[in-house]
């Protein structure tokens, strides 16, 4: 199964993620785990998205397609994978096809969680503290969530019209979000 999860910061998508690509037996790809190992590790790429992601901003698509590009390519991925935090922009959606074509394969869903933004805030603030991410701040979540309703939330639409788009209610427990992620994806295959 081939899928995108996506949603403001803060709504869950990682910890749905995980669980999800252990339910379909694919690898969960996180651009911003991918981002953060490069920062922790100071590469040069780290350093760059560094800056950028303290400001609030989102890393350019260049950079952040050809990130994707390069994992996808990975055996691991030959039977499908679960995609966090990509694509954020039409342009990354037109890159995406690109890649998906070129191996002969399509999306087979876009899960998106739907969450209210002052939970997403809290969510974000309480994350910061258990983890100790920098980057978490109540404004530059306040930021990324403008962002994101800005850049990436059109997104639904361009999926919705290829009859891709799951939307699910991210409120709530760990578990009855997973519960209900599953009963959408089941219903999908069927």
């Amino acid at each position: 199964m081939r899928m995108i999860i996506f949603g403001p910061p803060g709504a869950g998508k990682g910890t749905q993620a995980v669980l999800i690509a252990e339910r379909y037996g694919i690898p969960a790809i996180s651009t911003g785990d991918i981002f953060r190992a490069n920062i922790r590790n100071e590469t040069p790429l780290g350093l760059q998205v560094k800056e950028i992601l303290a400001s609030g901003g989102y890393v350019s698509d260049e950079i952040t397609n050809a990130i994707v590009a390069d994992r996808l390519a990975e055996d691991d991925c030959s039977t499908g994978f679960l995609l966090d935090g990509y694509p954020r922009t039409a342009d990354q959606v037109s890159a995406l096809d690109a890649m998906l074509a070129g191996r002969g394969s399509e999306l087979d869903a876009v899960l998106e969680l739907t969450v209210d933004e002052d939970e997403v805030v809290d969510r974000i603030v309480k994350r910061a503290a258990e983890s100790g991410r920098a980057d978490d701040t109540a404004d530059v979540a306040r930021e990324r969530i403008a962002i994101y309703r800005r850049e990436t939330e059109p997104l639904a639409t361009v999926y919705a019209d290829r009859g891709l788009l799951v939307q699910v209610d991210g409120m709530g427990e760990i578990g009855e979000v997973t519960d209900r992620i599953g009963a959408a994806l089941d219903s999908r295959q069927h």
